[in-house]
């Protein structure tokens, strides 16, 4: 309880806040994923606070080294400079048009950012900390480049599986070594690739792992989410390694040490520290010292990211800066999961997506409408599914229904009856009363669900609010009124713009474009966060201007193209795969492929994909484990006929002897199939 009660007191008396976003990969553009996961509710944090009058500084920037980059430059024939140049802009360009309000937005090839971390190394290297390893890495002779595992690709020496990377098998699910591999092929090249000695720096996480232990296990056990915490804790409780901060390439920052020609700092060891050099460019052109957003104790410093960076950003970033000794950790770290679209996950490879830079173009002047949608559906606390239907949906029903029928009938009322001057408000019924005291307690709900990271809890708040005006306009009917009763019309009619004058407040962190022009609307500056919930924002007299639509219908035809444009993808990634390479027919004969029927089912613990059957095979009844967990229920293939490969040499798997392969077809959607006879056929049926 001290330890909680301690860090709510510097929570609640942080003198500065630096945020930071997640710096995307400049390979290529955004995507609504990125967008629900880190940069929408990372900028709602910021104008937030800034509405709070506190001093804060938002920073993101483009990841801008790594051998994907070096891939793409290749593929295109280009430097690597140009790849990133090209995508930097289109990043940087999208984000300023949704209206996502960092301080600055800068990039790791900026020299400051090369320098700030060449220092960081240096720093350490200076210290000591680093631990020096020679070793042997797979190298790509052709290429003249060492090869990441993941740039391996090879036969699974598990399940045999074609196309295996270096890292881990896709298709059994294996974690594996790059020298697990049978027959790896460089994925640069397609050749062969050799051992070759090197040398790189290591970081000994192992000895900063008691401090992470009690900095998080014990220290944020109450204030950071229940993700995030699983996360780290299952990578502690596993016990952590040295890590690799050097890698050899040629694209990079090279590494500030001797005997270390051709090499440059791993991608992930810089990338972090660009949060660092972001902020210290910000400073020199604001003019301000960069140091006290990083190195003070009453500094509050909040890292949003994806769940895909939990790690990073919770236990090796820490790590780094704890070994350096001047900086202060971050106080939360609040991850969301991941967003799916149309039910398929996002898939960057697939061009499964959709991408910022494209809505952008296609619905004009509607930042607010993708802002609102991806807040409402943000995978906050499990990974949720983005629909067009349900965006469409959201728009029409909440944003135009509500909102704005909201504002339209009390701007249009106004000007209507008071040629757009305020009236003034008379005797209050107990009804007023009433409302006037919702309306005083709503942005202290919103800004507590904020300060928890529950941006769409906050979000349900604020449009709480217009529900509230709409129901009081609704209950109170002015436009009957006016005829019988002009003075509580008028009392009516200046609650109601209290109203959507506090909706300029607390819509500004969700929907800043809507606020802008909301505030336009009413002629009112743009007010802080302490005045929200006030009755009297607008003063009796004050002159509003001619109401705007502040949102528009999404019609079925619009909704039907961007599915067609998804479809057109799907049929677009539905490549037949070539041909392998000829095989003699003794090679084909030599194969004992036999009719069974498979008899029980059950899934593989503590995996994904595997199910344990076991299969009569008119030969004998034997176990087979197979990778198709997620495509078949255990209990609904009981009683299936299979074509079982009998003949395969048999092979652990998951601590089971896994008999023979049964042979299924993959469709070009990736779903799997039985390869089975058309009619019934008896056990142990030869197929030839």
């Amino acid at each position: 309880m001290p330890n909680i009660q301690k860090h709510f007191l510097m929570s609640q008396e942080a003198k500065r806040y630096t945020i930071t976003a997640a710096l995307p990969y400049t390979n290529g553009p955004v995507h609504i994923g990125h967008l629900a996961g880190v940069y929408i509710p990372s900028d709602i944090y910021a104008r937030f606070l800034r509405s709070n009058k506190k001093d804060v500084v938002f920073v993101c920037g483009s990841d801008e080294h790594g051998v994907p980059i070096t891939i793409s430059a290749k593929k295109e024939g280009i430097a690597p400079q140009q790849v990133v140049d090209k995508y930097h802009k289109i990043i940087g360009d999208s984000f300023q048009n949704l209206g996502i309000s960092f301080d600055i937005y800068h990039r790791t090839s900026d020299k400051m950012h090369h320098d700030t971390a060449s220092e960081f190394f240096k720093h350490l290297h200076n210290e000591g900390l680093f631990i020096e390893k020679v070793s042997n890495q797979y190298y790509d002779e052709k290429e003249n480049e060492f090869l990441a595992d993941r740039y391996i690709t090879g036969t699974c020496p598990h399940c045999k599986s074609n196309g295996a990377y270096g890292d881990q098998c896709e298709s059994c699910g294996t974690s594996l070594s790059a020298t697990d591999l049978i027959d790896p092929k460089s994925a640069l090249s397609g050749n062969k690739p050799v051992m070759k000695e090197t040398k790189h720096w290591f970081l000994p996480l192992e000895k900063y792992e008691t401090w992470l232990k009690e900095w998080i296990l014990d220290g944020h056990k109450a204030d950071w989410k229940s993700n995030v915490y699983g996360q780290c804790k299952s990578w502690l409780d596993q016990g952590l390694q040295p890590r690799a901060v050097t890698r050899d390439l040629d694209w990079g920052i090279p590494v500030p040490a001797e005997g270390a020609e051709g090499k440059v700092l791993y991608v992930w060891f810089d990338a972090p520290i660009g949060y660092i050099s972001a902020t210290k460019q910000w400073a020199k052109d604001a003019g301000k010292d960069w140091e006290p957003y990083w190195k003070s104790d009453d500094t509050k410093l909040v890292h949003f990211i994806g769940k895909d960076n939990i790690v990073f950003h919770c236990i090796i970033f820490p790590a780094m800066l704890k070994a350096h000794g001047d900086y202060i950790m971050p106080e939360n770290v609040p991850a969301n999961e991941f967003l799916n679209l149309e039910g398929d996950k996002i898939s960057t490879s697939r061009n499964w997506a959709v991408w910022l830079h494209e809505y952008l173009e296609d619905f004009p002047g509607m930042q607010d409408v993708m802002r609102y949608v991806l807040c409402a559906t943000a995978p906050e606390t499990k990974d949720n599914d983005f629909t067009w239907k349900d965006f469409q949906t959201r728009n029409n029903s909440e944003l135009v229904g509500i909102y704005g029928n909201f504002i339209n009938r009390v701007v249009v009322l106004t000007n209507k009856y008071y040629y757009g001057a305020v009236p003034e408000r008379s005797e209050l019924s107990d009804y007023d009363k009433e409302v006037l005291a919702e309306l005083k307690a709503f942005p202290a709900k919103i800004a507590k669900s904020i300060e928890l990271y529950r941006f769409r809890e906050a979000l349900s708040e604020m449009m709480n609010l217009a529900r509230l005006g709409n129901k009081y306009l609704a209950d109170e009917e002015p436009w009957k009124l006016a005829k019988t009763d002009e003075v509580r019309t008028k009392t009516i009619m200046n609650i109601a713009l209290q109203i959507a004058a506090n909706l300029t407040i607390v819509s500004e962190p969700f929907i800043p474009f809507t606020a802008d022009k909301l505030r336009t609307m009413l002629g009112l500056e743009q007010l802080s966060w302490d005045v929200a919930g006030a009755d009297d924002l607008l003063v009796s007299g004050a002159q509003i201007e001619k109401a705007v639509l502040l949102f528009r219908k999404i019609d079925d035809a619009e909704i039907d193209a961007q599915l067609k444009k998804l479809e057109a993808t799907k049929l677009a990634n539905q490549v037949v795969e070539a041909q392998k390479e000829n095989i003699s027919f003794d090679d084909f004969s030599g194969m004992d492929i036999r009719v069974g029927t498979i008899l029980e089912a059950e899934k593989v613990r503590k995996t994904k994909k595997l199910l344990k059957l076991t299969i009569d095979t008119g030969i004998d009844v034997r176990t087979v484990v197979s990778g198709i967990a997620e495509y078949y229920k255990p209990e609904n293939i009981i009683g299936e006929q299979v074509s079982v490969l009998v003949n395969l040499a048999p092979r652990n798997i998951k601590g089971i002897e896994s008999q023979g392969m049964i042979l299924m077809s993959e469709d070009k959607d990736g779903s799997l199939g039985f390869v089975k006879p058309s009619n019934g056929t008896s056990n142990g049926s030869i197929i030839a």
